[in-house]
């Protein structure tokens, strides 16, 4: 009797492999700036080349849907900040550990909180006011800037969880009129050539001990992303969200055992706070209560 595995469950094994994905991918590109020395900008170029080559045949049977949009002007701008949210993330891999840049990312989603009140006229409920200043409050503890090991290039994750959460309100924004293929298709397809013109001055010749690493960037980027989207596909947000928290632990694990970065205790008191600020919220919201 073949064994049946649930929809929900087939989808929770696609967001922890989705996880585990993107661990490996940041040790790579840790590895590869940080420690072979590698440019940050000339990886991201790769690693989102290699990456869209991968998805070339998928690109090529939705073709149509590049044609089904009157936001190309917008298409570009959503994809020039995830651009500026990708370089600002790999230059950070490129000077602060692993489980630092990994912990502040998680602010991304109560930047997409103030975002969405700010931008798209979206009731923000005290609720969920308080979840963004909670979360804030848990990053300010990861950031540490009251100790001497505090520098600036720490500021760089949360940079990037800033542009990310920006393209994430203009995707929102997109999907008013377009389907989920055209707007992926113009992601893949502009990303490269803006990594290619943020690539241009400090050139593409990859050190020779990163070449490997940015190919299992780009190779992984691409099953991550392809994870990450069919589970979407076969389960609520709210039900994966909890899911996605364990890209922490990944990350710390991974960073441990390949670089021996150490996360501080202020990392686990300050990641306990964001997530249980965004669980706490999510559970709200989900059990349908109006806040306040």
């Amino acid at each position: 009797m073949a064994l049946t595995i649930s929809q929900p469950a087939r989808a929770a094994g696609l967001m922890v492999a989705a996880g585990v994905m993107f661990a490996l991918v940041n040790t790579a590109l840790q590895g590869a700036t940080m420690k072979a020395g590698a440019g940050s900008t000339t990886v991201a170029f790769w690693q989102y080349l290699i990456a869209l080559v991968f998805f070339a045949p998928w690109i090529w049977q939705n073709r149509r849907a590049v044609l089904a949009t009157n936001q190309l002007g917008l298409h570009v701008f959503r994809v020039a900040l995830g651009a500026i949210g990708v370089q600002l993330w790999v230059m950070g891999l490129a000077q602060v550990p692993i489980w630092q840049a990994i912990a502040l990312i998680l602010l991304s989603p109560f930047f997409v909180t103030l975002g969405a009140g700010l931008v798209l006229g979206e009731t923000v409920t005290p609720a969920r006011w308080g979840a963004v200043i909670i979360g804030m409050v848990g990053g300010a503890i990861i950031l540490d800037p009251w100790s001497d090991r505090f520098q600036l290039a720490a500021l760089l994750p949360i940079g990037a969880a800033a542009f990310w959460a920006a393209s994430s309100v203009a995707t929102k924004h997109l999907t008013r009129a377009d389907g989920a293929a055209t707007i992926t298709i113009y992601l893949l397809l502009l990303l490269t050539p803006i990594n290619f013109a943020l690539a241009v001055g400090p050139g593409f010749t990859l050190p020779t001990a990163a070449i490997w690493m940015v190919v299992a960037a780009g190779v992984l980027s691409a099953g991550a992303q392809f994870a990450l989207a069919r589970a979407y596909t076969l389960a609520d947000a709210a039900f994966l969200q909890p899911f996605d928290h364990l890209k922490l632990p990944f990350n710390v694990a991974l960073g441990l055992v390949v670089f021996g970065f150490a996360p501080a205790g202020s990392m686990w008191i300050g990641a306990a706070i964001i997530i249980a600020a965004s669980v706490w919220l999510l559970q709200k919201e989900s059990a349908g209560t109006q806040p306040g």
